[in-house]
């Protein structure tokens, strides 16, 4: 399990940033290639202007959601696990965004 001190560390590691990044606008396209909502839409104007914003944010959820993991299992993590886990986070994330 991953120590407080070591999720914060997180936060700041641009391998594991890139990649949520990357998942990130891969969710966004996902979401306006469906029958988009408008918060659907506005979240996907936000990621494609400034996706490592985003990521930041999203990086966030996702290390919360597996802080019971290890570092090493974290930072380890294979492109499906991360886009898996970036998939979840967006719709939450959207419906916070809208309030909803």
């Amino acid at each position: 399990m991953a120590t407080l001190t070591e999720l914060a560390t997180l936060y700041g590691d641009g391998d594991l940033l890139n990649k949520v990044s990357a998942a990130i606008v891969i969710a966004a396209k996902g979401l306006l290639d469906g029958t988009p909502t408008a918060a659907d839409r506005a979240y996907a104007a936000k990621v494609f202007s400034g996706p490592k914003n985003e990521a930041q944010r999203v990086l966030k959820y996702v290390l919360a959601a597996n802080a019971a993991q290890t570092v090493a299992a974290i930072q380890g993590a294979t492109d499906a696990a991360i886009q898996a886990n970036v998939d979840t986070a967006v719709p939450i994330l959207v419906a916070a965004d809208a309030g909803t």
